[in-house]
């Protein structure tokens, strides 16, 4: 049978960068060959999280800044990267955010893989930080170096669109005509594409500092919740 894809409306999904990492444990059990990288698209995490916006495109491109900034030109390894998020699993836009930060780097809650023989656990490696809420703020950290970043992100960096004012209601009460439902795509769409190719237009939009000599808290239960 031919390999069935998912026919996407907007071209621009084509035009994303990649994020490319080794995973150790896929060459272990012969998923892959040795150094083969695991290579995520855009639309993978549009599959995740059923629908492209601006919180699923932000997360796809702070986790692309975090591991650029990590490791630079190297290959990042996946399931050796723990992520910190600044606030509960249920502020802001952070629960499908991490869904999709778990997707690329393998980092998992308390139901993540937890290895084979004591090695290539992914469990207990993505944390919420519910004591201390910030703004769209992600911690990454490499655990064989310590090398850590933190990532904001800041979406009201772009211009926004008066006309959106009128089309979002009308389109979630199912009453807009195909021309409005077209341009209220053609602006939130827009924005996912801004967010994904153009953010270096926004000042502000991303930003990128390094965390010298950072420890992750410590648990207070059992949920991945500090």
């Amino acid at each position: 049978m031919a390999k069935q894809t998912t026919a996407w409306r907007q071209d621009f999904f084509e035009e994303i960068e990649p994020i490319k990492l080794k995973d150790p444990l896929a060459y272990i059990l012969g998923a892959q060959d040795e150094g083969e990288p695991f290579v995520f698209n855009y639309t993978d995490a549009v599959l995740l999280a059923g629908h492209s916006c601006p919180a699923v495109s932000g997360a796809y491109k702070v986790t692309a800044k975090a591991l650029k900034a990590l490791y630079g030109d190297e290959l990042p390894t996946r399931g050796q990267i723990k992520v910190l998020i600044k606030g509960g699993p249920t502020d802001l836009a952070y629960g499908p955010q991490s869904q999709v930060i778990s997707l690329i780097t393998g980092a998992a809650g308390v139901t993540g893989f937890k290895g084979l023989g004591g090695r290539h656990g992914r469990d207990n490696k993505l944390f919420f930080d519910s004591e201390d809420m910030q703004f769209n703020t992600y911690i990454f950290q490499r655990e064989d170096n310590g090398k850590t970043v933190k990532v904001t992100y800041n979406p009201q960096a772009l211009s926004g669109d008066p006309r959106m004012n009128d089309l979002v209601p009308l389109v979630l009460r199912g009453v807009a005509t195909k021309e409005q439902k077209d341009l209220f795509i053609s602006l939130w769409q827009g924005n996912v594409r801004k967010i994904l190719l153009e953010d270096a237009k926004y000042p502000g939009l991303f930003e990128v500092e390094e965390l010298k000599n950072f420890e992750f808290p410590r648990l207070s239960s059992k949920t991945g919740v500090y």
